[in-house]
């Protein structure tokens, strides 16, 4: 088994597969990639199927075979066996507070522009791309408003959304910004989410997990 590498099975524009990315480089954990082509359905073929029943990325494959699924849930192990660099604050209060950060990121703002809801709304919804774009668009820009507001009044905040070191909050925020990017959602407007994600892309480990970096980008 020492020879076995953990297996990001994902997508380079998925940006849950781009925070698991960010994760295991924090970590510096070394991993291999299979990925799947979601416009393609490649997620619900088979054999992807075998290993994750809800045909999502991205999925950890450990080297001892068991596989973990949702992005979350994959962060928190991660976190809970590499105890450093730490994802979360040792005191309880201000651990809440990360993981509130955090959640409004992937429960707030991801579900509603995953790439399956926007495909709904194209079809059978019948929204044209300009419809779709103004819906991303919209929650997007009420989403990250309120979450500069936070940032904004919040003594926790520094480098990062808490403190000067990356945590689970921005593993959430710089692959939703990138994201947003595609359908010409800017956070310029926004200057402590500006902030942090400029700073956020000097760093190797963010670099090194942006969707143009990955072995299947297009």
């Amino acid at each position: 088994m020492a020879d076995k590498k953990y297996i990001l099975h994902g997508f380079f524009r998925s940006s849950t597969s781009f925070r698991v990315r960010i994760a295991l480089n924090l970590k510096g954990i070394p991993f291999d990639q299979k990925t799947y082509i979601l416009r393609k359905g490649e997620q619900r073929g088979p054999d992807y199927l075998e290993l994750n029943n809800q045909g999502l990325v991205p999925a950890l494959e450990l080297p001892c075979g068991t596989v973990l699924t949702q992005s979350m849930a994959i962060l928190d192990y991660l976190d809970a066996t590499h105890p450093a660099p730490r994802f979360l604050p040792e005191d309880p209060v201000q651990a809440a507070y990360v993981r509130s950060l955090a959640n409004r990121i992937a429960c707030d703002i991801h579900p509603i522009n995953n790439l399956r809801i926007l495909g709904y709304l194209k079809d059978p919804l019948g929204h044209s791309e300009e419809e779709i774009a103004d819906w991303f668009c919209h929650w997007m820009n009420v989403e990250l408003a309120s979450l500069e507001k936070t940032l904004e009044e919040s003594s926790f905040t520094g480098k990062f959304c808490f403190g000067d070191e990356p945590g689970l909050a921005d593993m959430c925020l710089i692959p939703q910004i990138v994201n947003g990017r595609r359908f010409n959602a800017s956070v310029d407007h926004l200057p402590t989410l500006k902030r942090i994600f400029e700073h956020a892309l000097t760093l190797d480990a963010f670099k090194g997990a942006l969707p143009e970096n990955q072995p299947d980008a297009v």
